[in-house]
């Protein structure tokens, strides 16, 4: 052990001795000339483990003293967009000096981890108030209401896949290669718009959608595939079409259309995706068409159309049944986002 070990530990031996002996921090302090907060931590160390010998250490000791530990969870949860660098500059501010791959692992080990955050609509209070009015009012309907209600929406599909953020394993000087690369092609690359109808016995229609979307190209779907898919999925007469408020949906000229034409909508709260369970099957759609890899428009249009009639009727029954649990959730977030 080197002599300045010695030392430290005889030192650290006197100050128990005296105060054994019935000395306090203050007398102790004056008699061999150190801090008081260094007494007290001998005195802690001696009362907690018995012994004032350098205990074995499984490292290195942490820069990341507990008081800058709790500013990183502080300002991570307060504003969980802030990134590792900002907050390793503010720990800078108070001389702790860390790599930033330090800050992720300490904000890891109290439970915060870096994710990508998940895309919801943007709730207004008019729309929060509104989504848990219509979850409150339909929360004790009977199952006989949902299943005889015709879901629709409509979707994009792209012909070169999903628009999201990935990641890859790949070594160094390889970004460039085929397997490494999602193809983009100039303007999308081709993509379709559908519209698309389900109940609680199966899918319904599907409808590409060429050109623009208006409140006449809308009624005109509407008139083509809503009654048609009425009657092949069997539902009562006392039916209810669902559709959200998007303009084309709730125009003067397409609530004429739909009075005119004797169809009961379910009037629906806006900017709510997450109680719509056509969301799901838009899902379970995109997956398997692009699975299918279509090379063209004309394929893409296809294996949409083939794909959807292949919706099982036992997924679309699952997603009507559990409907309630969506109408729980909205009202447990106060109207706020749910994770459908």
């Amino acid at each position: 052990m080197p002599r300045s070990k010695e030392i430290q530990e005889q030192m650290r031996t006197k100050v128990i001795e005296i105060y054994q002996s019935g000395k306090g921090y203050k007398a102790i302090s004056k008699a061999l000339g150190l801090q008081r907060t260094t007494v007290r931590a001998i005195i802690h160390k001696w009362q907690k483990h018995g012994t004032v010998v350098n205990l074995p250490r499984s490292g290195r000791p942490t820069k990341i003293t507990p008081r800058a530990q709790r500013q990183l969870i502080r300002e991570a949860t307060k504003d969980p967009r802030t990134t590792s660098k900002e907050l390793q500059a503010s720990l800078a501010s108070i001389k702790v000096s860390v790599h930033d791959s330090t800050v992720r692992k300490r904000l890891g080990k109290n439970g915060l981890h870096g994710r990508f955050p998940r895309r919801k609509p943007l709730l207004s209070k008019k729309n929060i108030k509104a989504r848990l009015n219509f979850a409150k009012k339909h929360l004790n309907d009977c199952q006989d209401f949902w299943e005889n209600t015709l879901w629709t929406d409509e979707t994009k599909v792209e012909l070169f896949g999903r628009r999201v953020s990935r990641y890859i394993w790949r070594k160094s000087n390889t970004a460039f290669q085929k397997k490494n690369i999602i193809p983009t092609v100039k303007y999308g690359g081709g993509s379709v718009m559908v519209w698309g109808c389900f109940a609680a016995s199966g899918p319904g229609r599907l409808a590409v959608i060429d050109g623009t979307m208006n409140s006449t190209v809308y009624q005109k779907i509407l008139k083509e595939n809503v009654r048609p898919s009425v009657r092949q999925l069997k539902l009562k007469r006392s039916w209810v079409l669902q559709q959200d408020n998007d303009p084309k949906h709730t125009s003067k000229s397409t609530s004429e259309w739909l009075k005119k034409n004797k169809m009961k909508t379910l009037e629906w709260p806006s900017q709510s995706p997450d109680l719509n369970p056509t969301e799901m099957l838009w899902h379970d759609l995109k997956k398997v068409v692009h699975a299918r890899k279509p090379s063209n428009k004309a394929e893409l249009q296809q294996f949409c159309k083939d794909e959807w009639a292949n919706i099982p009727p036992e997924r679309c029954k699952r997603l009507v049944a559990s409907y309630r649990k969506r109408l729980i959730a909205v009202i447990a977030a106060k109207g706020g986002p749910t994770s459908y």
